[in-house]
């Protein structure tokens, strides 16, 4: 399979002129060639299971396939101009909007003096992000290590448990999700992503999520055997499961089960933080302070990658101050670039009380969302979620599917995959209108009412459906109605904004 040299270098020419082209510019013969050149090489050179399951390969696009080249704001641009509202929200990483514009300057001003370290002299903006996270974490998070992506900082926060507390177990709950390299992978909550691997890391005991007394259990029965626990590591709300909330008061009592058994507590806040769910860090809910924080996606801006933990000051023990390196030695984490992102991204957070914004925009569509629920009960389970971290359960993964592949057609990026979509999560950014998010609901009541008209055979065999559909017509269930028309008289008001 091998090309010549000459042939590769003109093959790369190519594609850099394409990146260098404007959108509008590149001919139509050549999109053409794009989407067949990126089928082929999905297939060959990097996975076939990306064709089978995904939502943009199966679509209505002229060449049976959407290729992103494009975005901006609250939206995902298709190579053939395809305009999608994105309620996927790169699960998390574009809080803030695509490619922000007040981020983007300060990233482009430091490309033009500096992109990466030297690895020996001292880089300060990896300095001066250290103190502003210290600044807006919780209680006494004080010291920085700064990663590349969220698994590598759940590492992290592993290894620094273990070093500080002389422990070596782990307390983690099923459902939950850290990320799929070999230690993140041993504390997630899901057999998919551990069963393949087996055996895990060792000396990790899973609790159910949401209940603090078996935590204090598991514990208590380790300790009891004689044996140490390093940490229990747990999502403030679990987001791969499904956006599960646990109940009130759980991370508190949690907090108050670790302080009495000497065992180190770490939140991964990385698809909670940065003001998702309507506070800067979900902890900061149930006024708690966790031991170690791991955080990332939006942390980044949504234009660079970067990730990382920060700890109180007794974790970071006369071991990692005899060696800085010990911990772990990230050639690119925390690199000149990424700061740059990562301290622009947290001004603007500030600047514009994005919590308090996705607060607002969160209830305004989780609302439309629990009024299709009330109009399709026999398609949609339930709605939960707080902020602009929500989630649709359908009845069944087939219904799911049915759903998202109708808002792809009708262009809202949600999730949902051919094997992963009982529960599909709208995570918006927080640049969304309060008219797009009327317009995602509005196209979401079609695709639901699709959904139901494909599927009613298949419902009723599995008695999800009602004998008659009557039953839950549009005018039995006014919610639909009352919010769309709400939203039209706002904006007919001219008091509708978009932040």
């Amino acid at each position: 399979m091998a090309e010549s040299r000459k042939d590769v270098i003109s093959s790369l020419d190519r594609v850099i002129g394409l990146i260098k082209t404007d959108t509008r510019d590149i001919p139509a013969a050549e999109k053409k060639r794009m989407v067949r050149e990126t089928l082929d090489q999905f297939q060959n050179y990097v996975s076939p299971g990306w064709l089978k399951y995904r939502k943009s390969v199966s679509s209505d696009s002229a060449e049976g396939a959407v290729l992103e080249w494009q975005d901006g704001g609250a939206y995902c641009y298709g190579l053939e101009g395809e305009k999608f509202i994105d309620c996927l929200g790169g699960f998390g990483v574009f809080t803030f909007g695509h490619r922000n514009s007040e981020i983007l300057d300060v990233v482009k001003a430091q490309l033009d003096h500096q992109a990466l370290h030297s690895q020996e002299l001292l880089d300060p903006l990896r300095g001066y992000l250290a103190k502003a996270m210290a600044a807006i974490t919780p209680g006494d998070l004080q010291y920085c290590f700064f990663t590349n992506g969220g698994a590598e900082a759940v590492e992290m926060a592993l290894k620094l448990s273990r070093i500080a507390t002389g422990g070596r177990w782990f307390i983690s709950a099923v459902g939950g999700f850290h990320g799929k390299s070999m230690g993140a992978v041993s504390v997630c909550g899901k057999s998919t992503y551990r069963t393949p691997y087996g055996p895990m890391v060792q000396q990790v005991q899973h609790v159910r999520y949401g209940v603090a007394d078996d935590i204090r259990q598991a514990i208590k029965n380790l300790q009891e055997v004689g044996e140490k626990v390093a940490a229990v590591i747990l999502e403030p709300i679990q987001g791969e499961a499904g956006v599960i909330v646990p109940p009130e008061g759980y991370l508190k009592a949690v907090r108050e089960i670790c302080d009495e058994t000497g065992v180190a507590l770490i939140f991964d806040e990385i698809q909670t933080g940065m003001g998702r769910t309507g506070t800067v860090w979900r902890c900061e809910h149930e006024g708690v302070t966790p031991d170690i924080m791991t955080y990332g996606k939006a942390f980044g801006g949504g234009i660079m990658p970067i990730t990382g933990i920060i700890c109180r000051p007794k974790m970071w023990t006369q071991q990692l101050i005899d060696n800085p390196w010990l911990l772990g030695s990230p050639t690119f984490g925390g690199n000149p670039l990424c700061c740059a992102a990562a301290i622009a991204a947290i001004r603007y957070m500030l600047a514009n009380d994005i919590p308090a914004v996705c607060a607002r925009k969160g209830k305004l569509l989780k609302d439309g969302l629990e009024s299709l629920a009330k109009k399709y009960p026999d398609v949609i389970a339930e709605v939960r979620g707080v902020g602009l971290m929500l989630a649709v359960e359908f009845r069944t993964q087939e219904l799911g599917y049915e759903t998202a592949k109708g808002l792809f057609a009708r262009r809202v990026m949600t999730a949902g995959t051919l094997v992963n979509a009982k529960t599909i999560r709208f995570e918006p950014t927080a640049e969304i209108s309060e008219e797009d998010i009327s317009e995602v609901i509005s196209r979401l009541d079609e695709a639901l009412a699709d959904t139901r008209r494909r599927c009613a055979r298949d419902m009723r065999k599995s008695g999800a459906a009602p004998r008659t559909l009557k039953d839950v017509s549009r005018k039995n269930v006014p919610g639909v109605s009352a919010f769309i028309k709400m939203q039209q008289s706002v904006q007919d008001r001219g008091l509708s904004r978009k932040q």
